[in-house]
């Protein structure tokens, strides 16, 4: 087990330092000059040249990378060009919002997605099954940002049953981690059925019912079990999806989280603070990922025997190394 997470551990690595070359060199090659966003319009040249000398902005492309990399080997993001704060403070500042928003719509996806799924499978080509999959079809391809919409000039406006805007109570929550869960809900219906459609037609199931076991013992036991490893593919994919994803959903909502944060310093050219949300999301989704692999393991066994109690035997069946 130790061998399996450190493998996967290393593997993390250059994963890692290619998020930073490519997140730093997309806003390197962006237009824009942030020394005109934080001085205004009027700024005069030698003002915009002292800035430049103040942040290094005229140094050669890997003058530049290598200082920010020396930077995040000590901890240091940057600081952001609007607020003057450091970027670590202002995305844990609003990290917890995004992580309510992210997990409330992955457990409303999680039960919905895996329960619909799963009643779709047993009832294959029912009239709930066909129900279940046009509203995973339709969650699917839907946008977010149109959802998101339509839900606040129905239930905000229309309706007036719920607020628009704002984190104060849960009722503030109920939209848009509906508008969320839906897409999630939606991919993990479809990979549920999928998965249980080609469980519950091997022979193993057919024997738990010849032994006279209850159906809800099969189903939970034997088939919702063995067919865990796709689901929790695909919920740990969401996951990933929804922390990058909250961007737009924040937007409409007008949640002080991380993807509201990143739109609005991009419309101000805040380079340190767009690098380091997205280098926060991709190391949060290399994280969710690792969990991923490890979860694996206990669900199956065969991945935690290939790293444990290894043999290795000589042509005369002498054994000549053993792992532990």
């Amino acid at each position: 087990m130790f061998q399996y997470c450190m493998k996967r551990i290393l593997m993390m690595i250059p994963v890692l330092i290619g998020i930073i070359v490519i997140v730093f060199t997309l806003m390197y090659v962006t237009p824009g000059d942030p020394a005109m966003s934080i001085l205004g319009e009027t700024a005069t040249e030698e003002s915009i040249e002292r800035v430049h000398e103040e942040l290094g902005l005229d140094d050669p492309y890997i003058v530049r990378l290598g200082h920010y990399v020396e930077d995040l080997l000590h901890g240091d993001l940057g600081d952001s060009y609007k607020t003057k704060r450091p970027v670590i403070d202002e995305i844990l500042s609003r990290y917890p919002t995004t992580l309510k928003l992210t997990f409330g719509s992955v457990a409303f996806g999680l039960v919905v997605g895996v329960l619909f799924g799963v009643i779709s499978a047993l009832r294959q080509y029912s009239v709930l099954d066909r129900v279940c999959t046009t509203v995973s079809l339709f969650g699917v391809s839907a946008p977010s940002f149109w959802v998101a919409m339509l839900l606040v000039l129905i239930f905000s406006i229309k309706l007036r049953w719920l607020p628009a805007t704002g984190t104060a109570t849960v009722a503030c929550w109920v939209l848009p981690v509906f508008t969320m869960g839906l897409q999630a809900s939606a991919s993990i219906m479809r990979m549920t059925r999928s998965s249980m459609l080609e469980v519950i037609r091997q022979d193993y199931i057919r024997t738990a019912r010849s032994k006279g076991q209850s159906e809800l013992m099969i189903v939970m036991r034997h088939a919702l079990k063995n067919a865990m490893i796709p689901i929790v593919t695909v919920i740990g994919i969401q996951i990933c999806g929804l922390l990058a994803g909250s961007v737009l959903v924040e937007s409409v909502f007008a949640l002080p989280g991380l993807g509201k944060y990143v739109v609005d310093s991009i419309g101000y050219k805040d380079f340190p603070a767009v690098q380091g949300v997205v280098l926060w999301i991709g190391l949060n989704c290399i994280v969710i990922n690792l969990i991923v692999d490890i979860i694996y393991s206990f669900i199956d066994p065969r991945i935690k025997s290939e790293y444990k109690g290894k043999r290795l035997f000589s042509r005369k069946g002498k054994v000549v190394k053993k792992n532990a």
